[in-house]
């Protein structure tokens, strides 16, 4: 058996304690296996809580195997924040399907979409957004917010009837993506009870995208 095949007596554990269930990974996708293993960690014991040799008990690999593919802790985060805002992005614009073009409740549809992913995603949405990628030099991290951002200001520029992205069509973009963005993490953080009660997301999502997008 190989070095990076044996598995590990001791198994990862959640926040309470319990063991986890093994990922497992087909010969030939190790990266895959240690990557999803590292979501499950961070979701499960959150950013502060994930540790590289964890990662490998709940892979079944050996402690050696992650620095065939990763250069350190920061580069399994950083690889798994990626995946996640891959899949961010794409569930975004599969919330758009069916939803006439150049209407605010596209926008709406996105909001609802980047709350949800907050709430489904909690880990990856705090190594993004938290201050943990903010650390880092790293040019894909760049580009993959711009990449999620541009899908909000394309869909702004269509609601104003705009076919480049204008300073206006980024002013307004970033006054929506700052209220979601807020939103989402007081809903995460369980405190907007405490800053203006209880209220339906759908319907606050679409009354702010009618404010910001309707002259």
């Amino acid at each position: 058996m190989k070095e990076d095949e044996k598995t590990m007596t001791k198994p990862a554990t959640n926040e309470s304690g319990q063991a986890l269930k093994k990922s497992g990974y087909h010969h030939g996708d190790l990266r895959a296996g240690l990557i999803e293993a590292t979501r499950r960690l961070v979701e499960d014991k959150g950013p502060d809580g994930f540790s590289v040799s964890d990662a490998c008990r709940l892979a079944g690999v050996s402690t050696a195997a992650p620095y065939k593919h990763f250069k350190d802790k920061n580069e399994m985060l950083v690889a798994m924040v990626l995946e996640g805002m891959q899949r961010h992005r794409a569930n975004m614009l599969s919330a758009l399907e069916g939803i006439p073009k150049g209407t605010p409740a596209r926008v709406t549809a996105i909001g609802s979409e980047y709350v949800n992913f907050a709430r489904r995603e909690n880990g990856v949405f705090r190594l993004k957004f938290g201050g943990f990628t903010d650390r880092l030099e790293d040019d894909r991290l760049q580009a993959a917010g711009e990449e999620t951002f541009g899908i909000v200001l394309r869909e702004v520029a269509a609601c104003l009837g705009e076919t480049e992205i204008t300073p206006e069509v980024r002013r307004r973009g970033f006054m929506l993506w700052s209220f979601v963005h807020g939103l989402s993490f007081l809903l995460v953080d369980k405190k907007l009870a405490d800053m203006g009660g209880e209220t339906e997301l759908e319907s606050l999502l679409s009354d702010i995208a009618e404010r910001v997008l309707v002259d």
